[in-house]
């Protein structure tokens, strides 16, 4: 028979606690765990099925089942978040086990594949798989206390956790304390705003950590972007039913300028005689494109480089302009702009971008590329106002800057097809101001209109939350402006340049804006 000895915390004394003659009290504990689980899953089944003890509702017994199945659902994600901490906690303690057991003569990294086997199949989950669970599984538990409390208390899903692990795997101890905390404690100073993290989808979550890591990463963007351009590629990858994936890995300034020119060659094919869909125009305009040729199901040849996808010259649909120029917007702090900070630019619908690649945007003057000088104190733009009821085009790019995406909960959708929405209608008193407008995608702008989800009031700087039929609030995702980082105001080898820093952007010679030109002069005058 084994033995345990455990301390009271009243006093020193020895306890000698039974166990059965295979240690199995453990093993019966959580036999009897799982058991009263399974309970509980039958109680809940029942309840959705309407077979409980008693209706949600008396009055009212279908709209009180409706709403039980919602707050099952809400249960339902906060428990399996936290049994998605026991398995990584006991995928953890059982390859510490295993190691410990085998000795020292096993090989390391036979024993790392014995353990993602062994996981792996108790988990039915495939090598790749189980190997990426357990390493997600020792970042939770070795360097992400504040992620595995969150998903402890059902705050966050496993998938958000997996992201966590993912975009601080190349940072820092303090990087990795500081994005955790931006994310996930609600006294940190530069808290993120807007809708919690638990209840953004993981991959809007994703955006946002991975726009965050960018911002204060050790290492300059501009290394970084350095590494990646030399990486760039194009892949094939063979698909099911006859077809492949063709993708590129691009700078994102050019990868998402074509696809904002695929979207508008896209869009000026639509008309009453064309039946393929938004996604199958791109498709087709990108095959012509990469081809050479002609248009399947049509007679337009669209051809051009990746210079000409960014807003050059090349071949258009019929009745389409020649160049089709992709509507980019880069906000660009104004000391990243002047060159006297590293500090990223952010590039509407991706996110961070080199300095460099910004002033290189603005130096060449495109007119598909607008520049938004951001306010130095909380690093957002100014509210613009109309009191008509048409939303002008300079609105439309505050909108887009705002909101970021369409402002629907968990919607991606950037495409500039969004449409401009007063959330007060302008018959019943609403005004043609940014604090009115929201810019949800067609899809979402069809739903507030034909059901019962509301959005909620805006301001400048905040997207408009949603209501749904049910009444449950729902807030919006923010975007995470912030101010911009004032320069080391010494000169290059302690001498001052007789017209601008070095690397900067001669603002008079691109057209800037007189604000600007003051800015500079101001900058100079006190360096």
């Amino acid at each position: 028979m084994g033995c345990r000895p455990e301390l009271t915390s009243s006093c020193p004394v020895l306890i000698v606690v039974p166990l059965c003659h295979d240690g199995f009290m453990g093993k019966a504990a959580v036999v009897k765990a799982f058991g009263e689980i399974r309970a509980a899953l039958a109680v809940l089944a029942a309840e959705v099925d309407g077979a409980g003890s008693e209706s949600f509702s008396a009055a009212d017994p279908l709209a009180g089942l409706a709403d039980g199945c919602l707050e099952i659902l809400a249960g339902s994600r906060e428990v399996e978040a936290g049994i998605a901490a026991v398995k990584a906690k006991a995928a953890v303690t059982y390859a510490e086990s295993a190691h410990a057991v085998a000795g020292p003569g096993v090989p390391v990294r036979a024993q790392e594949m014995a353990v993602a086997a062994e996981i792996g199949c108790v988990l039915a989950l495939g090598p790749r798989a189980a190997s990426s669970f357990i390493a997600t599984a020792h970042a939770l538990m070795s360097t992400l206390p504040r992620t595995l409390e969150a998903l402890q208390a059902g705050v966050i899903s496993w998938q958000h956790a997996v992201v966590m692990a993912d975009e601080t795997a190349c940072l820092d101890p303090d990087g990795v304390t500081a994005l955790e905390a931006h994310f996930l404690d609600p006294d940190a100073p530069d808290r993120a705003r807007g809708c919690p993290v638990g209840g953004l989808p993981a991959h809007r979550f994703r955006a946002k950590a991975r726009t965050w890591r960018e911002r204060h990463h050790v290492e300059s963007i501009e290394k970084r972007h350095a590494k990646g351009v030399a990486d760039r590629r194009v892949e094939f990858r063979p698909d099911q039913d006859g077809m492949a994936w063709l993708s590129a890995y691009l700078p994102a300034d050019q990868a998402l300028a074509g696809w904002n020119r695929l979207t508008a060659a896209a869009r000026g094919m639509q008309g009453a005689e064309e039946s393929r869909s938004m996604t199958q125009l791109r498709a087709d305009t990108f095959a012509g494109a990469v081809l050479g040729s002609g248009m399947a199901g049509g007679d337009t040849a669209v051809s051009g480089s990746a210079s000409e996808a960014a807003g050059g010259d090349g071949l258009g649909h019929r009745g389409l302009p020649p160049s089709i120029r992709a509507q980019v917007l880069v906000t660009v702090p104004v000391f990243a702009l002047l060159g006297l900070t590293d500090e990223p630019a952010m590039l509407d619908g991706y996110g961070p971008i080199p300095p460099s690649m910004a002033r290189e945007l603005v130096a060449k003057g495109a007119g598909s590329f607008y520049r938004v000088l951001v306010d130095p104190r909380d690093g957002a733009p100014l509210e613009i106002g109309r009191r008509s009821y048409r939303v002008t085009g300079a609105m439309r790019s505050w909108l887009r800057l705002r909101d970021g995406k369409c402002p629907f909960p968990g919607c991606s959708n950037i495409s500039l097809d969004n449409d401009a929405d007063h959330l007060l209608a302008w018959a019943k008193g609403g005004t043609t101001g940014i604090s009115n407008l929201g810019q949800p995608c067609p899809k979402h702008h069809r739903l507030r209109h034909t059901t019962g989800w509301k959005p909620t009031p805006a301001t400048k700087n905040e997207p408009p939350g949603w209501t749904s039929p049910s009444g449950r609030q729902y807030p919006s995702e923010h975007q995470d402006w912030e101010p911009p980082r004032w320069p080391d105001r010494k000169w290059p080898d302690g001498k001052r340049p007789d017209r601008r820093w070095p690397g900067s952007i001669d603002l008079v010679r691109h057209g800037a804006s007189p604000w600007e030109d003051a800015l500079e002069r101001f900058l100079r005058a006190h360096a």
